[in-house]
């Protein structure tokens, strides 16, 4: 398996592989919402490459996409050192450390992009994914209130931070 950032050739795979993330119900999209073709992640891909605080990793395993970790950065001057941050493992390879090795590979270019904060909104209903965030240093900040509707119930987001010196 290894870690490296998402190259243009790469759109084809990644649509495929958000949608199989979504499917697990566990994203913020629900299975079948995320509108994604190949033509749509390739211009998505292409735009990040002109944003200095935005970027995207991939895991790979056997030359197929299994995971990813984005970080989108602020577009005003003032949020420009900011980044909010997802990330997404396709369910048969979770808990195998590949979402630590995105993180790492994120706060080394966080380094050298000159953010230096990440953000992250969890479901507190997904426990794994905010024990996951505060393992790699992320820290609660705040709580959104029925922020999301899950299964016809409502939801809280967790809301974290990590500082990157």
């Amino acid at each position: 398996m290894i870690v490296r950032k998402i190259m243009l050739e790469d759109a084809e795979q990644f649509s495929q592989l958000l949608l199989r993330i979504d499917a697990s119900n566990t994203m913020m999209f629900e299975p079948g919402e995320r509108k994604t073709s190949t033509e749509i992640e390739e211009k998505y891909i292409e735009s990040i490459y002109f944003q200095r605080n935005s970027t995207i990793f991939v895991a790979e395993h056997n030359e197929r996409l299994i995971g990813y970790i984005t970080a989108i950065g602020g577009q005003l001057a003032r949020k420009q050192h900011s980044a909010v941050v997802v990330c997404g493992i396709v369910e048969e390879y979770r808990e195998q450390g590949i979402c630590l090795q995105l993180f790492y590979s994120l706060v080394a270019w966080a380094q050298e992009a000159d953010v230096i904060r990440l953000e992250a909104a969890i479901p507190e209903s997904n426990q794994h994914a905010l024990q996951l965030y505060k393992k790699v240093g992320f820290q609660t900040e705040g709580e959104k209130i029925d922020s999301l509707l899950i299964n016809g119930e409502l939801i809280n987001e967790i809301l974290l931070y990590k500082r990157i010196d």
